[in-house]
């Protein structure tokens, strides 16, 4: 007696294949998008913290100088007129888009100005690179570049608001009213506002698209001025 075999002809058709090649298709397809995504995120993220780092630090120095102003430890004669109090000729000279102070460093007068300038390499995207510079004479070691030292790419704006007080009679220092540069005139400046804004470097347009320009704004009091 012959043994009977029984053959199971069940199996994947064509079709069944390609559905399952379209169903591993799309969900190939959607962890791709999610992972493009949250990539995108994440460069985003970094150049978000990064530009309000490098805002910040700049206002930092920016700050420094501005809270330095006049000051005069009336100990040497810095400018050379054979006096020791008040030795500080200009401690503030205001700008609407820059500004100067001028403070005793060490015994040495220092004056220090910030503007904005064109950096002559354009950025990757073909767009204008405006820096913030700051320029002390006399220069730190090493010394300064004969434009500055940046300390802030990108720069979007800055600008510079003076709160002045306009009674000159009396011994105390309060701010009666904000104006801008041209209309400090010959008011005593003892307070400054400083609005700076910038972007990161363009460098993703994609990513660049969905980063907007971070401001940062603070007030300064002079406190190192004379009220003779």
């Amino acid at each position: 007696m012959g043994i009977k075999t029984k053959l199971n002809n069940m199996g994947i058709t064509l079709i069944e294949l390609l559905v399952a090649l379209v169903i591993g298709g799309i969900i190939i397809a959607g962890i791709y998008r999610v992972f493009v995504a949250q990539s995108k995120a994440y460069t985003v993220q970094d150049q978000v913290i990064e530009v309000q780092q490098s805002v910040r630090s700049a206002m930092e120095v920016l700050l420094r100088d501005i809270r330095m102003a006049g000051f005069d430890n009336d100990a040497t004669d810095l400018n050379g007129d054979g006096m020791t109090l008040n030795d500080v000729p200009t401690p503030i000279t205001p700008g609407p888009n820059s500004i100067t102070v001028m403070y005793d460093c060490k015994n040495v007068l220092r004056t220090v100005a910030y503007q904005l300038i064109q950096n002559p390499v354009l950025n990757p995207d073909g767009s204008i690179n405006l820096m913030l510079m700051r320029n002390q004479t006399p220069p730190d070691s090493p010394p300064s570049t004969p434009s500055g030292d940046p300390i802030l790419e990108n720069v979007n704006a800055l600008n510079f608001t003076y709160g002045i007080d306009q009674d000159e009679t009396d011994k105390v220092w309060e701010v009666t009213a904000w104006v801008d540069a041209a209309g400090v005139g010959a008011s005593r400046v003892i307070a400054v506002r400083v609005t700076l804004t910038a972007t990161p470097t363009p460098v993703n347009p994609d990513v660049q698209q969905m980063v907007s320009p971070r401001t940062l704004n603070s007030t300064v009091a002079l406190r190192n001025l004379c009220l003779n």
